[in-house]
């Protein structure tokens, strides 16, 4: 089964990780089962100094997965390999109904890109065909669908409909 995916993207300070853990939040609470992809700077780290999984990253380990009572986590050094492309990250992913992924502006999915006038940035989506609408807190003149960027229910209703995951809104009362 292909995963179903729908980015959210924009520049820094957009709005962007705000909408995923909203849409996050709608979408399961109508009953689908939802997983994420952030797109991180190269210095990102989950780990924490000092820690057991830290010094066995930090000793040479390849992969460090920490489990526990409540949740796991696999930690995958890159070395000098490239970062990997999201087709290869969406594949490590246990099915679900569907995956946002933040970030990935580059990629070829379906997108909505949240946009907020005081950082002064241009839109992206008149150079991006596969933004297919626009969360925004000002409203904008555009040939895509423009959304209230705090509209979480009518993004959601988008979202879940350009996946084809509408027709089964009913199934968690929505």
């Amino acid at each position: 089964m292909t995963q179903r995916i729908y980015g959210v993207v924009g520049w820094k300070n957009a709005g962007k990780t705000g909408l995923m853990e909203r849409l996050v939040s709608e979408i399961t609470a109508r009953g689908f089962s939802v997983s994420t992809v952030k797109h991180a700077h190269h210095t990102f780290d989950v780990d924490q100094p000092g820690k057991d999984s830290h010094r066995h990253r930090t000793a040479g380990a390849r992969e460090v997965m920490l489990a526990s009572g409540a949740r796991w986590a696999l930690m995958h050094e890159l070395a000098q390999e490239a970062e990997p492309p999201l087709e290869l990250l969406l594949s490590k992913l246990a099915p679900v109904d569907l995956v946002l992924v933040e970030g990935y502006k580059r990629d070829a999915h379906s997108k909505v890109e949240a946009f907020r006038a005081e950082t002064g940035n241009t839109l992206i989506a008149p150079e991006d065909a596969t933004i297919k609408a626009i969360a925004a807190d000002i409203p904008i003149n555009s040939d895509r669908v423009v959304f209230d960027l705090n509209n979480t229910q009518e993004i959601a209703d988008f979202v879940l409909s350009d996946v084809g995951l509408a027709q089964y809104k009913t199934r968690a009362g929505g």
